[in-house]
């Protein structure tokens, strides 16, 4: 299923004897655009203090009373490595968290989120030359300060969209698939350029994100963009949509077969 970030944002975290808080923002990979962690906001409980946890332990999820249960207990995540979400999260600082709790990180032995043995199919398509620049990074990350490729929800809702020859609108806001914790698509208000239209961008169009200009630059242009599947609040993003909105994108050409 599909969710909006924005929507996720505020949802409270059970533990099994407690609520620990509520979901404030979401760090993800801008290489493979897959969400690392959730920032939890323990509130009044732990002083303001922040924690940060990996999607894989988020156990059931009651949409009704807008929470998420999680297999740990207040102790626990009272007892965690102390992470200042307000920086650049570090390498070191992540492997601090996956080591206290016992997790398998998901820069090692081909495992993701907790270990669990399951490798998304955005990680699994990437080339062995991005691959081993990823490992390059990573390696320098836990050098630096932050790492290069963990990047804020918050901080990237607003940024500006760029086609190949023009601007295009602003990020509105996220549509997360909960089955790997993947950004499928970012919503784009388009009121700038064209008043009253909302649609939706792939990640795979994203060619760079500009970081010190606020930009996110895409490989196609606006006509493309323009004449791209209607999207609002309304719409229903199901598989016959998808396979309408990528056929836009990546049409069959003649030769490449069905």
């Amino acid at each position: 299923m599909l969710w909006k970030a924005s929507t996720i944002h505020g949802f409270a975290i059970a533990a099994s004897d407690g609520k620990l808080g509520t979901v404030s923002d979401f760090l993800f990979d801008d290489a493979s655009w897959l969400i690392r962690w959730l920032v939890v906001d323990t509130g009044n409980w732990l002083s303001g203090r922040k924690v940060l946890l990996p999607p894989s332990v988020l156990g059931h999820l009651d949409e009704s009373e807008r929470q998420f249960s999680v297999r740990l207990t207040k102790q626990q995540v009272r007892d965690s490595p102390a992470i200042d979400t307000d920086q650049p999260v570090s390498r070191q600082s992540e492997t601090s968290i996956y080591d206290y709790y016992g997790w398998s990180p998901y820069w090692g032995t081909a495992l993701y989120m907790g270990g669990y043995g399951y490798v998304p199919p955005r990680i699994a398509a990437l080339s062995s030359d991005q691959s081993r620049k990823q490992a390059d990074d990573f390696a320098d990350a836990g050098k630096g300060s932050g790492d290069p490729h963990l990047r804020s929800v918050e901080a990237i809702t607003g940024y500006h969209i760029h086609a190949s020859d023009g601007e295009i609108g602003h990020v509105e806001d996220f549509l997360v698939a909960d089955a790997d914790w993947s950004i499928h698509y970012l919503i784009v208000d388009t009121k700038n350029w064209w008043p009253g239209r909302k649609v939706l961008i792939s990640p795979q169009s994203a060619r760079e994100i500009d970081w010190m200009e606020r930009l996110v630059h895409l490989d196609v242009d606006r006509q493309t963009v323009e004449s791209s599947p209607p999207y609002d609040a309304s719409t229903i993003v199901d598989r016959a949509y998808e396979r309408k909105f990528h056929g836009h994108y990546a049409p069959v050409r003649p030769g490449d077969g069905l």
